[in-house]
């Protein structure tokens, strides 16, 4: 069974960091393409972060210079290092997995609100 669990949201004051994990499990994870997306109230999906399975990252233009994804495929897990929060990263973060072959997985999601 195919399961991606996220953790590590919270509150936090502008500012400070957080750090979100997804642990995958049912699914070949070091082949995967990992992704961060988050979703505010009233507002479009946007992806964060992408990992490669050889550890190329790229990010969205908004959180570039703040946010580091990364990867442990030794605990087949991803990480969201999250510094410098501001309000407007407020939103529930989804981790996302590609699979070999294009098969695509979500995480429930993990709340982060930024506020003062």
């Amino acid at each position: 069974q195919v399961q991606l669990v996220e953790s590590g949201g919270g509150s936090v004051q502008p500012g400070g960091s957080l750090t979100l994990s997804c642990a995958a499990s049912g699914f070949d994870f070091s082949r995967s393409l990992m992704r961060w997306y988050r979703q505010a109230p009233g507002k479009e999906q946007e992806l964060v972060a992408v990992v490669t399975s050889s550890d190329g990252a790229n990010y969205g233009e908004s959180v570039k210079g703040r946010f580091t994804i990364s990867r442990d495929n030794a605990k087949n897990t991803v990480y969201l290092r999250m510094n410098s929060l501001k309000p407007e990263d407020t939103a529930v973060y989804y981790c996302n997995a590609v699979a070999y072959r294009g098969t695509m997985y979500w995480g429930q999601g993990t709340q982060v609100t930024v506020s003062s």
